[in-house]
């Protein structure tokens, strides 16, 4: 009997150290989880000289956006309502916009998302930017070959008049005239 209650008390004990261990790795994940969160976005998967595709789209104010439409260097930004490093990204892409030479003629935004969740994406971005609303694989999406968010490029025509990706990561915490 003192060997079955021995046994007995043994088992419960790594019962609870296990349930400890999994606890702590739980917690670790969740912190990986969130780091990984925070460095996934920002980078383009599209690189420095590759040319954009073909796209038409029409923005939040009715305006036909096309290629063509992009004649100057344009900070192109795609911005996901589901995703917190978009909601923190925000604020700093609405300054950098704002001290950018052309300011809203030349900045695009791209909410990424369906119905009103992304309502408050479009009412902080609208005035400083030109805006599109558009499904994970919506036309803008599909040419600047989005798959993180966010993402903040700077796009422009080459001599050739092809536009290309300028800058693949766009530091927004500087001065867009310092960063120019």
């Amino acid at each position: 009997m003192p060997f079955l209650i021995a046994a007995v008390i043994l088992l419960g004990v790594l019962c609870a150290l296990d349930l400890v261990l999994t606890i702590g790795v739980i917690k670790r994940l969740r912190e990986h989880t969130e780091r990984l969160a925070l460095m996934g976005g920002g980078f383009a998967t599209i690189d420095v000289g590759a040319e954009i595709s073909a796209f038409e789209s029409v923005t939040v104010d009715g305006v036909r956006l096309v290629r063509e439409s992009l004649t100057e260097e344009t900070v192109v930004a795609f911005f996901s309502p589901n995703c917190e490093p978009c909601k923190e990204k925000l604020p700093q892409f609405a300054e950098y916009v704002r001290t950018r030479p052309g300011g809203r003629s030349r900045a695009l935004a791209v909410v990424v998302g369906e119905g009103d969740a992304g309502a408050p994406f479009v009412t902080a971005l609208s005035p400083i930017a030109h805006v599109v609303v558009e499904g994970q694989n919506g036309p803008l999406n599909s040419a600047f070959r989005t798959t993180s968010y966010p993402t903040v490029v700077r796009v422009a025509p080459d001599g050739g008049g092809r536009l290309v990706v300028t800058a693949s990561h766009v530091e927004l915490g500087r001065s867009a005239v310092s960063a120019a």
